[in-house]
């Protein structure tokens, strides 16, 4: 890695202003495309799917529970793999815990792997 550079403290304070103009404009268009995320139409499911938990098949359906609102994670851990992704790992990781913000906001989460 190389070592930073070393300037005045005005010199760093114009460099980090310019910057903060470019985060902001990022965080704007972040807010653009999510709001056009969240206005995307929806599509009806009509493809059967089945998910084996501990044995027992469920549909896509039974997925929510009471909730009306899913979360669908898919933990990418191929057939022949050793272990699961390691991002999908790291984010497991943090799993626990969210179920109460969930509830309070009427979603149930899964997470999903072909293994």
């Amino acid at each position: 890695m190389d070592k930073p550079r070393v300037v005045e403290r005005g010199q760093w304070l114009r460099e980090r202003a310019a910057l903060l103009l470019k985060e902001k404009e990022l965080t704007r268009l972040t807010d653009d495309m999510s709001r056009q995320r969240r206005e995307l139409p929806w599509v009806k499911i009509d493809k059967p799917y089945v998910f084996d938990q501990a044995g027992k098949a469920l549909a896509l359906a039974d997925l929510f529970g009471s909730s009306s609102q899913l979360i669908v994670y898919h933990f990418m851990y191929g057939e022949n793999w050793d272990e699961g992704c390691v991002s999908c790992s790291y984010w497991a990781d943090s799993f626990n815990g969210i179920d109460v913000h969930l509830a309070g906001r009427d979603i149930a989460f899964v997470a999903v792997s072909n293994a």
